[in-house]
């Protein structure tokens, strides 16, 4: 793909879920497949959480090797590039619509959906849909767990950088300001939504048997913590202890310090979409909670996972994990206080199937690759 333009269009709406996945991708697709990447995004300062040297008053600029571009209305004029990513359905400016049907050579236009382990998905990837007013046709491109999907983000180095920083747990610590784990302390990172399971697993963990000590970086799930305990909010590098449980403050982290976060800890609690990807290449133990949907629509989803991640798991950890994901999204019975227990009572079983699942993921090509592939049919 050298020498063609991608733009990706990215609006921001789950605060850092969208706008993260879409900064992996774009920052693959120009450091590993030389591609010149423009990102349009309609919040640089969502962004800039995530990229701390993005300055949010500028319209555009250069970061990491891909061009950062501020998605206003009205719609700057901008030149149409040759691949065109929607990213998760988010609606093109109408006046770059009439741009790409303007275009001599119509550009590769692709929808890059959520990623979801639904069966429907397998059959919907890359589907054609034509443009009803305009000479476009888009394409529907689905990110998945399975051969026939579009694959995860996962970089080229990124198992081997992980498992060179797992060999050495004590410059974990060292790297975070944090002292290293006691005898038998488990260690947990903890970024959630809030959530209604959250103060029974923390009452549950603070009288529990088990020392436990949960990281947690500044967002909803440190203040919902510290609100289940009637602490004040903690400070980034300040801690608080209850019973058998500490909790510990993390600054807001960049992605590529979160994902050490992730390679640390014996297990993690993620949420949304990006952050669930990275604890699975983790090749580590983690619980998620999925994006909540009305009429609790996000439950499919949530089992429709569930039965591909458990499939290689033995019982009787097969049934605890799902009961504890689905008390996690409060889908299910007993408490999360009750259901932990019997959870990490398994916790070298779930080791070893996180380590084989990520294995098994890895076989699959990554999804910046396909989607190159996918837009070289196109053009």
């Amino acid at each position: 793909m050298r020498g063609k333009t991608w733009d990706i269009f990215c609006r921001v709406v789950d605060n850092f879920g969208d706008i993260g996945f879409c900064w992996r991708l774009a920052r693959q697709l120009a450091a590993e497949h030389d591609i010149k990447v423009s990102l349009w995004v309609d919040d640089l300062a969502s962004m800039s959480r995530l990229c701390p040297g993005l300055d949010i008053a500028k319209a555009e600029q250069t970061q990491q090797g891909v061009l950062v571009r501020h998605w206003t209305t009205p719609f700057p004029l901008a030149k149409v590039a040759d691949v065109v990513i929607e990213a998760f359905a988010c609606e093109l400016p109408e006046t770059y619509l009439t741009a790409m049907a303007a275009r001599q050579e119509q550009p590769a236009w692709i929808n890059l959906e959520y990623l979801s382990a639904e069966n429907w998905v397998r059959d919907n990837h890359g589907l054609a849909s034509p443009q009803p007013r305009l000479p476009l046709t888009k394409y529907f491109f689905f990110p998945g767990f399975t051969p026939n999907t579009g694959g995860l983000v996962r970089e080229k180095t990124l198992i081997q950088q992980r498992t060179a920083w797992q060999t050495d747990p004590e410059r974990a610590w060292q790297h975070f300001g944090l002292p290293s784990a006691e005898p038998e302390e488990i260690t947990v990172s903890l970024f959630c939504y809030d959530n209604p399971a959250l103060p029974d697993l923390m009452r549950g963990w603070a009288a529990g048997k088990s020392r436990i000590r949960c990281l947690i970086p500044a967002g909803l799930a440190l203040t919902q913590t510290a609100n289940c305990f009637g602490q004040r909010v903690p400070c980034a590098g300040t801690s608080f202890r209850q019973g058998h449980l500490s909790v510990h403050a993390l600054p807001f982290l960049s992605q590529e310090n979160y994902d050490r976060l992730l390679w640390s800890c014996d297990m993690n609690f993620v949420r949304g979409e990006d952050s669930f990807v990275r604890a699975q290449w983790a090749a580590r133990p983690f619980a998620w909670q999925i994006y909540s949907q009305e009429n609790a629509a996000h439950r499919i989803k949530l089992e429709a996972f569930l039965e591909l991640y458990c499939t290689r798991l033995e019982e009787p950890a097969k049934t605890v994990c799902w009961q504890f994901w689905l008390t996690w999204n409060s889908f299910g019975q007993p408490g999360a206080d009750q259901s932990w227990p019997n959870y990490w009572r398994y916790r070298e079983i779930l080791a070893t199937h996180a380590v084989n699942w990520t294995k098994h993921l890895s076989k699959d090509e990554d999804l910046a690759f396909q989607l190159v592939q996918f837009s070289k049919n196109l053009l």
